[in-house]
């Protein structure tokens, strides 16, 4: 894998990350989202003007463009598991920035995930 391939799918990983943690953020001014038949207009309106949520789908798309990018470097069987690497940068950053616990059960779960993903990258 190239300088440039690692480096698109690293931001790839990272901006999807932060888009999770966005919409996160969007939910948690918004409280819980129920959409039901009357009042789905105004929920989408809602969440639609929410700067996080807005943010996050913005972080989504940059971050569609730069997995394409990575995708016409590397081979899918390689590219897309690395996403899984967003499962450390989540776990960190929702602990300081949520205060959600991240217990050795979890880490011990995405350890396992990130040795899968390094077995899959080995060439």
């Amino acid at each position: 894998m190239t300088t440039a391939a690692f480096a698109f799918l690293i931001t790839w990983v990272l901006l999807n990350a932060a888009a999770q943690l966005l919409l996160k953020a969007g939910t948690n001014v918004l409280g819980v989202i129920t959409l039901t038949r009357e009042n789905w207009t105004d929920v989408l309106c809602r969440m639609a003007t929410e700067g996080h949520f807005v943010a996050g789908v913005v972080f989504y798309v940059v971050s569609l463009v730069v997995w394409i990018m990575g995708l016409s470097r590397v081979p899918v069987s390689i590219a897309y598991p690395m996403l899984s690497l967003g499962y450390i940068a989540n776990a960190i950053a929702a602990h300081y920035l949520f205060g959600e616990a991240v217990t050795v059960t979890r880490w011990l779960g995405i350890g396992f995930i990130v040795v899968g993903v390094w077995l899959v990258a080995r060439p």
